[in-house]
């Protein structure tokens, strides 16, 4: 017969085996982020007699002075400003507005309009009716490319449905007896009483527009109009090409610099907007999820 003392002994080998474990696939997962980082701020001759390595050798700033230089960087950086704002928007209006009213039970044609939404989740129509439809509605070469047609994230929308049928009917209820309608009911009470699980997928829609590039990559024609992620996949596809113009560019500004170094450099910039935003709303997230989660 097991006794307790043998069942506890047992716990705290598993709780440190467990804290090794989970330990070990941190490190892994994290470590190539830092490597990303400490190569970005690395002198050419350092990177060049070790090209990967643990402990900072050098500090040098230079590959990230020749990426802010770049006139396309900031120009980039200005339109997937413009791309997140304004597709954070319209996405969290058309999401909340359907989520609610997807709650609702008695509404006439809802357990259609669920089907069809989820059929969407597992079927598309195929990249070339996406292109056309694109096409009919005058977005080729348009910013707004990466704000409306990816504006409704379907699987975010389900979870939100599922929250808000969580929330108690006395709510609405008591608000409806003092004469409130439903879109005083939604801005007042519901979206007030959701607001951290709200903020939890504005952030899941943020990283989506910060990261939009392949409706830019398809779509927009011109350099001018292209977002930070496709500034950044130039780099990093040029800058292994002898020929590439921007590379060049860049070297006879500064002999000493490292084509590596840029490349880690615009990744870095590149995640650093979202990596500012996450600490603040990391706190939302497991108990956003796991509720919106929940079955009716």
């Amino acid at each position: 017969m097991i006794n307790s003392k043998t069942l506890k002994n047992e716990g705290k080998l598993f709780s440190i085996l467990n804290i090794i474990l989970l330990g070990l696939l941190s490190v892994i997962a994290i470590f190539p982020f830092y490597n990303v980082f400490i190569v970005s701020l690395a002198k050419i001759e350092v990177i060049v007699k070790q090209p990967v390595y643990i402990i900072p050798l050098s500090f040098d700033l230079t590959s990230y002075k020749q990426i802010v230089m770049e006139p396309k960087f900031v120009n980039a950086m200005l339109v997937s400003i413009f791309v997140t704002v304004s597709g954070v928007c319209l996405s969290m209006l058309l999401s909340v507005l359907g989520a609610y009213a997807l709650s609702k039970k008695n509404m006439p044609g809802r357990n259609f309009l669920l089907a069809a939404i989820l059929f969407t989740m597992f079927f598309n129509g195929g990249l070339i009716p996406y292109y056309l439809v694109v096409k009919n509605a005058g977005l080729i070469n348009n910013v707004l490319c990466m704000v409306i047609p990816p504006a409704i994230n379907t699987f975010y929308l389900i979870i939100m449905k599922n929250y808000f049928t969580t929330i108690p009917a006395s709510l609405e209820e008591s608000a409806r007896i003092d004469g409130a309608n439903d879109i005083f009911i939604l801005i007042r009470i519901i979206i007030p009483t959701s607001a951290p699980f709200i903020a939890t997928f504005a952030l899941f829609y943020s990283v989506d527009r910060w990261n939009e590039w392949w409706n830019a990559l398809m779509f927009i024609n011109e350099s001018k109009k292209a977002p930070l992620q496709i500034f950044l996949r130039e780099i990093l596809i040029n800058f292994s090409n002898q020929f590439s113009t921007m590379a060049e560019a860049l070297r006879d500004r500064n002999k000493t610099t490292y084509l590596k170094g840029i490349q880690m450099a615009a990744v870095v910039v590149s995640s650093i907007p979202i990596l500012l935003v996450y600490p603040y709303l990391q706190k939302h997230f497991v108990k956003g999820i796991l509720v919106g989660a929940l079955k009716e």
